[in-house]
């Protein structure tokens, strides 16, 4: 069941993650844009999962005309990270939820463009430091499974000049740990 708070958590996310992308200089290409512009959330929980559906444009694409392997790589990336979003607090997985130590992902069937895919990703394991994400992408009704990740991260502190774009997020995190936020 999806949890309100979760939910704002994860959208705060992507929202800090747009207004930054547009201080960007114009012809700057990230490769994580299309992703995060793609994703759109079903839901989250205070337990650290969220889900996700994707729809696998042809950005994603390889030669064959099914999703290209590094594809698969920013698109699990930025799905298992966002687990870690209802789970923040003051100096712990705050935006971005620190850098990768590993991503491991099993491909077990070809996703071919134009599908919809869901993503659903675990906490499995949050520390201070070190974080384990489960992620698994299958078709929308599950009956299909097409790969899965297992992400390992390490927790780092936010860069200073993301610290600077505030959202109204910021204040109800503000007030749920009742101190001035970092972000």
């Amino acid at each position: 069941m999806a949890d309100k708070k979760a939910m704002d958590a994860v959208e705060a996310m992507f929202e800090r993650y747009r207004l930054l992308a547009a201080q960007r200089p114009i012809h700057h290409i990230d490769f994580d844009r299309h992703v995060m512009q793609s994703l759109r959330l079903v839901e989250a929980t205070m337990d650290g999962s969220v889900t996700f559906d994707l729809f696998m444009s042809s950005s994603f694409s390889n030669l064959n005309d099914v999703m290209h392997g590094g594809a698969a790589g920013v698109i699990f990336d930025m799905a298992t990270t966002a687990a870690l979003c209802p789970l923040a607090r003051p100096g712990y997985w705050e935006f971005m939820g620190g850098v990768t130590r590993s991503l491991n992902i099993s491909y077990l069937k070809a996703v071919p463009i134009g599908t919809q895919v869901r993503l659903s990703s675990q906490v499995v394991s949050v520390g201070k430091q070190m974080a384990l994400i489960r992620g698994v992408m299958t078709t929308l009704d599950g009956s299909i499974t097409y790969a899965t990740a297992d992400h390992h991260k390490v927790n780092a502190p936010v860069r200073a000049s993301h610290r600077q774009a505030r959202l109204p997020w910021d204040d109800q995190f503000d007030r749920n740990w009742k101190t001035r936020s970092r972000i």
